[in-house]
């Protein structure tokens, strides 16, 4: 049976979109809602178990990047998202899938963080509730919501989100302390995530960070990290040691953050946020996926073109006592509505990825190979 940790400390507001300069540079700006307003019934992934307790067992993970279904009420996808996932599904399909949903699924609330009208090179984004329906109908099982975009539409809107992923048996993770922990073959995964926003786990607070995951070791057998972090745009895709800003926020240090939450006990760390791909590596035996790009821009909310285009899904296959068996990189792009669109022949997105490894971490990077398959150096 699935088990389900969620240790709440307050939700959060706020947070600035790619090229989004409606809040003034500077830190973030939140307020602290009531904490604990969602549901933790527990949602079953799967009943198997093993003689081992799951410490022997190989499990398959899969992860994308940011996921923006379309932009209420007028630029939602075709067919009210019917079918949005269809070329992507059998890429998404694994033991767990997860992804970054960046957008809150609800009604107007009527506190849209852009306010009313809204101020110029602001974007708030929301899709209505039944898509979750669709993350579910796609394979998703569940989703981080540390990022700048989830309560574009307040607590309200955040507090509709979860009802809605809830109700589709979709659980999540990403409010200050919470530590998501689900059952996979007998292997019990945790999953946090982070974001350099108030009212997540901050990954700008590297102390903390450790706590987190050093508590999430303790309660299951493996620690997967889910990370917004990074300058975004067309010009990021390689990760430099120190902290990366973006019109004047701190969006962390990538390489130390990843570097901590690996010492602390993570197995995993997947990163989203740059909108743009970026190179993996390997530290301590642990994968470190530093940006998974764009996956989803439903009713053109993000760009299509260039770079930003391209996205993909990461396959990771590991032991229940953490060792990596293997990986795959299974390469994605925005079609011209932005609809998440398999390229079957793996070419641009795998071609950059093993790029920007190999050019930002040397002697430490993923050699990712032409069929999309994850190896360590040497």
């Amino acid at each position: 049976m699935t088990i389900v940790v969620a240790a709440l400390a307050g939700i959060s507001l706020g947070g600035v979109a790619m090229a989004n300069r409606g809040n003034q540079p500077g830190a973030p700006r939140w307020e602290q809602p009531p904490a604990a307003i969602v549901s933790t019934s527990p949602s079953p992934l799967s009943s198997a178990t093993s003689a081992d307790g799951g410490q022997g067992t190989a499990i398959t993970l899969s992860a994308t990047g940011d996921i923006i279904m379309g932009s209420a009420p007028n630029r939602l996808p075709a067919n009210d998202g019917a079918g949005f996932f269809d070329s992507v599904r059998a890429a998404l399909k694994s033991d767990l899938v997860m992804g970054n949903l960046e957008q809150p699924l609800t009604e107007d609330t009527g506190s849209s963080k852009c306010g009313t009208p809204p101020r110029p090179n602001c974007f708030a984004f929301r899709s209505p509730p039944s898509y979750a329906s669709h993350l579910r109908d796609a394979g998703f099982e569940l989703v981080n919501t540390a990022n700048n975009h989830s309560r574009d539409f307040g607590v309200a809107g955040f507090r509709n989100t979860v009802a809605a992923l809830t109700g589709a048996a979709l659980q999540y993770t990403g409010v200050e302390d919470q530590i998501t922990v689900v059952a996979v073959k007998g292997v019990k995964v945790g999953v946090i995530g982070f974001s350099p926003y108030a009212g997540a786990n901050n990954l700008n607070d590297l102390a903390h960070a450790r706590a987190v995951v050093q508590r999430a070791k303790q309660r299951a057998d493996l620690v997967v990290v889910q990370a917004h972090m990074g300058a975004e745009g067309a010009d990021e895709g390689h990760v430099r040691p120190g902290t990366e800003t973006f019109f004047g926020e701190n969006r962390g240090d990538p390489i130390a953050f990843s570097h901590a939450v690996v010492d602390a006990g993570a197995d995993v760390v997947i990163g989203h946020g740059p909108h743009v791909l970026r190179g993996m590596e390997f530290y301590r035996g642990k994968l470190i996926a530093y940006s998974l790009g764009n996956f989803a821009g439903g009713g053109h909310t993000l760009s299509t073109s260039g770079v930003l285009r391209y996205g993909g899904v990461l396959r990771v296959t590991i032991t229940g006592d953490g060792r990596y068996v293997r990986g795959k990189f299974l390469s994605t792009y925005l079609n011209s509505a932005g609809v998440p669109t398999r390229d079957s022949a793996d070419g641009e997105g795998r071609a950059l990825v093993a790029s920007l490894s190999a050019a930002d971490f040397g002697s430490t990077a993923a050699r990712v190979g032409r069929d999309g398959s994850i190896t360590t150096p040497g």
